[in-house]
């Protein structure tokens, strides 16, 4: 990871600056989970987050958004309001890789060959594949089955502005549903852990990036633009 990021400052510097396309970037920020153990307030991250992202901005209000993006999410029912959680006292933590891809949309026009400061919310959704470790529960202590995959669907709100002529911030959170329910070891797939599960077997497992990115704006002139 950290070679990739020092590829991205090396290549910087390289790029052009008369045209802007393409968008790549990082994204820092931290998690949190939401599910059958712990606190369920929907943005309290505990856990750094660090990821990059790349965009292809096909027009000043939608882009297609790629990224990966990984953070260790935990989770302790000591830290909840809620009085059974709080008297049961299970805690896990857990690593998540992310890889993602969807499409990106502007409330208003964000055109990146244009100068002048700009600044728009948005918001984007698609597709996830997440990598983690399958947790069960066993005298209190989670324990590690086999690794597992799972689709997600994230829906990111974020508000961002070009700071310069060729970087743009934003600020986003992005909740992500996923179709696992294994993550916090509450209803472990093994089907002889059977035993061991808990919770509300209906609900899958969320989990929420929160941070900043910042891309670098590159690539050949957007055809949206008046030659």
């Amino acid at each position: 990871m950290n070679r990739i990021f020092k590829l991205l400052f090396v290549i910087f510097p390289l790029m052009s600056i008369n045209a802007q396309i393409h968008e790549i970037g990082v994204f820092i920020g931290g998690s949190n989970y939401i599910g059958e153990i712990g606190p369920t307030t929907y943005i309290a991250p505990n856990e750094p987050a660090i990821g990059i992202l790349y965009k292809w901005n096909k027009s000043p209000r939608h882009a297609y958004r790629f990224s990966y993006t990984q953070s260790k999410i935990k989770s302790n029912d000591l830290d909840s309001k809620e009085i059974s959680r709080n008297q049961r006292g299970y805690y896990f933590e857990n690593n998540i890789k992310e890889f993602a891809a969807g499409l990106e949309f502007n409330f208003f026009d964000f055109n990146l060959h244009e100068l002048k400061n700009k600044t728009t919310p948005y918001v984007y959704s698609g597709l996830s594949y997440v990598y983690y470790e399958g947790l069960f529960f066993a005298n209190g202590l989670t324990k590690s089955d086999a690794n597992h995959g799972a689709i997600a669907i994230p829906i990111i709100l974020g508000v961002k502005s070009n700071i310069t002529p060729n970087f743009v911030l934003g600020l986003e959170v992005g909740a992500r549903y996923t179709f696992a329910d294994d993550i916090d070891g509450s209803n472990p797939t093994n089907k002889n852990l059977e035993n061991l599960r808990f919770g509300n077997l209906n609900n899958n497992d969320w989990y929420v990036f929160s941070g900043l990115t910042l891309t670098y704006t590159f690539g050949n002139k957007p055809c949206y633009c008046a030659e």
